[in-house]
């Protein structure tokens, strides 16, 4: 039997208080386990209506159950038990939670980033799956990745179709493509949006392929979707979501904590949910990721912050102090379904509508036009420094100044940050695995700007917080991490490389951001080595020299 506890105190517990009973009044819970697309306004309801299956999950995606390990079990007899997932954004970042939190080894393949790819295309590759997991097979990155796995299957011997699972929904273009070229194909429910699709086949195959109980796992959902369906005050979903969506002033920075959940990278899944479903039309909730109760956002939250606290089932969590808390306690598969209504409630608070992603497709179609004009490269930059190149775009006037010096251009970006609202995001297009380190600079930069301060791997990002960046309140500042890979790789059908493609993204991403009006610090390693270790070494420091 699962459970979920949801405690809140300060501004996060008077919201509760405050929206609670009219979302009851409202009958928003059951409505919402019932399908129905009006709850978030008229402009939302063609979009709600064909994605809300996903209420209904821990039901539904029984039979996936059964087939999956009958799958398992004939790729185990072949000695393949490497499994690789080709995926971006909801595709990855949930079956990535699964597997690590079960311990079941899963590669996750979603960069662009060439080094990155090579890596992993060379990694065991006579006992490898993969499994290609899109809804269309229009994504650029995922498309690239299975070209990239199919020529090497087919340079060593092996016939791709005896390797390759595809996960997609039904009728969809690469579900054509894949039946014809005799690939083993999983279909998705349709009518249930990316981010959303934890417990969809999206999220179950590549995690039962990697050994994971997903039988228990939906057990633990279907154990509290009464609960969350409950027109009650106790139901955790609304009170979760009142704690998100509710406050006034809104809190438009969530900070989520892991201490002592038992989830491993939870809060990088919940990141994406909340982010791409909340940031749109000028309002939403930032989520962000601290690494534990030391870092400032918890230890001294700012006013525009709710304290997002996860912790065990049974932990004993009193409140710390914290003008606004919430603490969340439950077993995975019930935590997915609390966080997923959580959201839709939230974004009825907020008035907006939480399953489209208008400001992912903007950042999408600049990187396809710079592709399709056949060149990323970046405008002349207004200084060097050592072994990094200095752009600034966006914002208001020269703010860059006569900085020349990487510490001098931080101060220059650090300095276009509203001490109220603000926010800094660190969006580093590098490989988020040899380069992983470079995220310690998180703390130390919220440290040195006393605001919220985001890091996201690139592309992988853009699938997440990238829409609230663009889609938000306007008060954030960008810096953008982007490098020469050590070694370009080609995409097999494609007259792009992945690093023309990677180059493509940032460039793109960069280009909306100013488009926007934000600022944005670019920062281009042209030695990858010399570079990382040059600024690795200012931004562990804060910033400073």
């Amino acid at each position: 039997m699962s459970s979920l506890s949801v405690s809140a105190s300060g501004a996060a517990a008077d919201a509760i208080a405050r929206h609670v009973p009219a979302l009851v009044g409202d009958s928003v819970a059951s409505r919402l386990f019932e399908q129905d697309p009006t709850l978030w306004g008229p402009e939302a309801e063609s979009e709600a209506r064909i994605r809300l299956s996903w209420v209904r999950l821990p039901r539904s995606s029984r039979p996936l159950v059964g087939e999956i390990a009958a799958l398992r079990d004939s790729f185990a007899e072949q000695g393949l038990t490497h499994v690789v997932l080709c995926g971006m954004g909801g595709s990855s970042l949930a079956p990535e939670v699964i597997c690590a939190t079960a311990g079941k080894p899963l590669v996750v393949l979603d960069s662009s980033d060439p080094d990155y790819v090579r890596r992993a295309l060379e990694d065991d590759l006579a006992h490898t799956v993969v499994v290609v997991s899109s809804k269309s097979g229009s994504t650029v990155e995922t498309d690239s990745q299975r070209r990239a796995y199919e020529q090497a299957f087919t340079d060593a011997g092996i016939d791709p179709a005896s390797r390759i699972v595809v996960v997609t929904d039904p009728g969809s273009p690469l579900d054509k493509e894949s039946r014809d070229k005799g690939y083993r194909v999983v279909n998705a429910d349709p009518n249930v949006g990316g981010r959303y699709s934890a417990l969809t086949a999206f999220g179950l195959v590549p995690s039962g392929l990697a050994g994971v109980d997903i039988e228990a796992l939906l057990d633990d959902a279907e154990a509290v979707a009464d609960l969350l369906a409950a027109d009650d005050d106790a139901n955790p979903g609304l009170r979760l979501g009142a704690a998100i969506g509710g406050t006034d002033p809104l809190r438009d920075k969530l900070v989520l904590v892991d201490e002592g959940s038992g989830i491993t990278g939870f809060a990088d899944w919940a990141e994406q949910l909340i982010a791409e479903s909340t940031g749109k039309k000028g309002t939403g909730v930032l989520p962000v990721v601290v690494g534990g109760p030391d870092d400032p956002e918890v230890s001294r939250p700012p006013s525009d912050v709710t304290v997002s606290r996860l912790v065990g089932v049974d932990a004993e969590s009193p409140s710390s102090g914290a003008a606004s808390e919430v603490r969340v306690g439950g077993a995975l598969g019930a935590q997915l379904l609390l966080w997923e209504v959580a959201t839709a409630v939230a974004g009825r608070l907020l008035g907006i509508n939480p399953f489209d992603q208008p400001d992912v497709e903007s950042a999408k179609k600049a990187a396809r036009e710079l592709l399709d004009r056949g060149t990323a490269a970046a405008p002349e930059a207004a200084a060097t420094d050592g072994a990094v190149e200095i752009r600034a775009l966006g914002g208001s006037g020269d703010w860059l100044g006569d900085a020349q010096t990487v510490p001098a251009a931080l101060d220059a970006l650090f300095a276009q940050l509203d001490p109220e609202r603000g926010y800094l995001a660190v969006m580093a297009y590098l490989d988020r695995l040899a380069d992983a380190d470079l995220a310690q600079c998180r703390a130390p930069l919220a440290r040195r700007t006393g605001r919220p301060t985001t890091f996201g791997w690139g592309p992988r990002f853009l699938h997440s917080t990238g829409q609230f960046h663009k889609g938000g309140p306007p008060v954030g500042v960008y810096l953008q991490i982007t490098t020469a890979p050590k070694q370009d790789l080609a995409i097999p059908g494609r007259d792009f490389t992945f690093g023309d493609f990677i180059a493509a993204q940032a460039g793109g991403d960069a280009a909306v951001l100013a488009d926007h009006g934000r600022p944005v610090l670019q920062l281009h390693l042209t030695d990858h080595d010399a570079g990382l270790a040059q600024l690795r070494e200012v931004l562990l420091a804060g910033g400073r020299a």
